[in-house]
């Protein structure tokens, strides 16, 4: 026993939990408290949640996480080691996103706008980055007996960061004077740069903590990675002249739909997809005809990217399609409908002290209590069991905010409300994680857990940007009715999976005495 607790004590549970706080800072500061400060400006719904496209460098850090796990940063590696080299510039990164955030008014101008919506962006992606340099860290400083506790610790960290950048944010802005009656920029730039200076907290954790010895050397010569990175640049480039370029004509194309619909929501989102997907499409193909030049080494192509994803498709050839379905999916409810979640609660009356008191504050305490109640049902019942029932519960308690929409102001059904959804969300992430967790090839597990991660928010993310325009055209009471029908489509596929025994850990589930 007194051997367990002093292993339990070790510093780096510590480090890791700060680490989750560090982590988990960035999450509310693009979502959540973002979209009530727009709000409060007045920017319609349908741009304001277009702001969580910023959060899709979540969803594609798979792109650029073996350039950071390998690639070394002059005199920095050699003298911190590499993943405190990367940490050390993404986090400062993260903080300079947060304060230019926290220095633009939207309210001042279009450019301003515009302005805040690339601070976002460059939050959005240094906050991916520091995601895939964490997960490096904790894997490589724990052992078979601890990789469980630090991941356990590392998400009440970063619960407790989504607190901070959640309600701390909230109960900043709110003290200092700002409301929809009221709009106060001041209140806001406070808020944005405190939350700026808790990256600190990061910072110096990254200081503290020791180099891990398995750390992976630089495999490839630098020039090798530096070409990698020229193509993800030069792609990005191309995305954004298409959309450049393109953007007289799909608005021409926006008009012609909206005539014929009468439905100007429903033609935006129909043009905004389209153009999304041809700037995404030739900047893929531009991305593979710059790859076969013969600046860019083909073979640390293969070695870096095709060959995880090479693994994953050959041990799970059968039902590939399946695995790529549930992990599309699976959060699929409540990411899209949380997008205008605080949009609903400004809109119902509910103040900036009431929504950081019970959807902050009371919302973390009970996610965190579904996490630990879904960690001892997997252990009792089983993953694909729990996931059939924490998808079932997160898509139906969506059905709690349709309710929500035809009543008067309510902070006891509000607490209701929040205690549900939020239990079921603690549920269905830490089966999920666990389900990822056991699909990963352990010879391949930091591309591959980045890949999985980055896979399962993309739909979603995508999806909940155009869910301003959906509340816009449909209601809120329809918008929240159909969030709980596209949750159906993943609860058939698990429980296929589940009858089928597709997959080797749901061969022989835990006893049901």
């Amino acid at each position: 026993m007194s051997e367990t607790l002093k292993h339990l004590l070790h510093p780096k549970f510590l480090h890791m939990t700060l680490f989750g706080i560090s982590a988990g800072i960035p999450y509310f500061l693009i979502f959540s408290s973002l979209s009530l400060w727009l709000d409060q400006v007045g920017v319609e719904k349908s741009a304001i949640t277009y702001f969580s496209w910023a959060a899709l460098g979540y969803s594609f850090k798979y792109l650029w996480s073996p350039l950071v796990d390998r690639l070394p940063i002059p005199y920095l590696s050699a003298h911190m080691g590499q993943r405190r080299a990367w940490l050390l510039c993404i986090q400062l990164l993260v903080m300079l996103a947060i304060a230019l955030m926290g220095l633009t008014d939207p309210a001042a101008s279009e450019n301003a706008l515009i302005q805040m919506a690339l601070a976002v962006t460059l939050l959005g992606f240094s906050a991916a980055t520091q995601d895939i340099l964490i997960d490096a860290w904790r894997i490589e400083a724990s052992t078979e007996k601890d990789i469980a506790m630090l991941s356990s610790v590392y998400t009440v960290g970063y619960r407790l960061g989504m607190l901070t950048s959640g309600a701390g944010a909230l109960y900043i802005a709110a003290y200092f004077g700002t409301s929809m009656e009221t709009y106060q920029y001041s209140a806001w730039k406070i808020s944005y740069l405190t939350m700026a200076c808790t990256m600190l907290l990061g910072i110096g954790t990254t200081l503290w903590i020791k180099e891990p010895k398995k750390a992976d050397a630089l495999v490839h010569e630098t020039k090798d990675y530096l070409a990698v990175v020229a193509v993800f640049v030069i792609s990005i480039g191309v995305l954004i002249v298409t959309y450049q370029l393109t953007a007289d004509l799909f608005q021409q194309w926006q008009s012609q739909l909206q005539s014929w619909f009468n439905n100007r929501p429903l033609a935006s989102t129909l043009t905004t997809a389209l153009q999304l997907f041809l700037a995404l499409g030739l900047a893929a193909l531009t991305a593979r005809l710059v790859a076969t030049t013969r600046w860019v080494n083909i073979d640390m192509i293969k070695d870096v990217y095709w060959s995880p994803v090479h693994d994953l498709f050959k041990r799970h050839k059968q039902h590939i399609w399946l695995i790529i379905g549930i992990i599309c999916l699976y959060r699929i409810s409540d990411i899209v409908m949380g997008v205008t979640a605080n949009l609903f609660y400004q809109y119902k009356g509910f103040d900036l002290d009431e929504i950081a008191s019970i959807v902050k504050t009371f919302g973390l305490i009970m996610t965190i209590s579904g996490g630990i109640l879904g960690g001892f049902l997997v252990v009792r019942y089983g993953i694909m069991r729990i996931m059939i029932i924490a998808a079932v519960l997160s898509a139906a308690t969506n059905l709690l905010f349709m309710a929500m929409v035809g009543m008067d102001k309510s902070l006891v059904f509000l607490t209701f409300m929040i205690s549900a959804d939020n239990l079921s969300q603690g549920m269905a992430l830490t089966a999920f994680v666990g389900f990822l967790s056991l699909l990963v090839n352990r010879q391949f597990t930091a591309v591959q857990y980045a890949m999985f991660s980055s896979v399962m928010t993309l739909f979603p993310k995508i999806l909940g940007g155009y869910s301003g325009g959906m509340v816009e055209q449909m209601g809120y009471a329809n918008f929240y009715l159909m969030t709980a029908i596209i949750g159906i489509p993943v609860v058939l596929m698990l429980m296929y999976a589940r009858r089928r025994r597709v997959f080797e850990f749901d061969q022989n589930p835990p006893p049901q005495d």
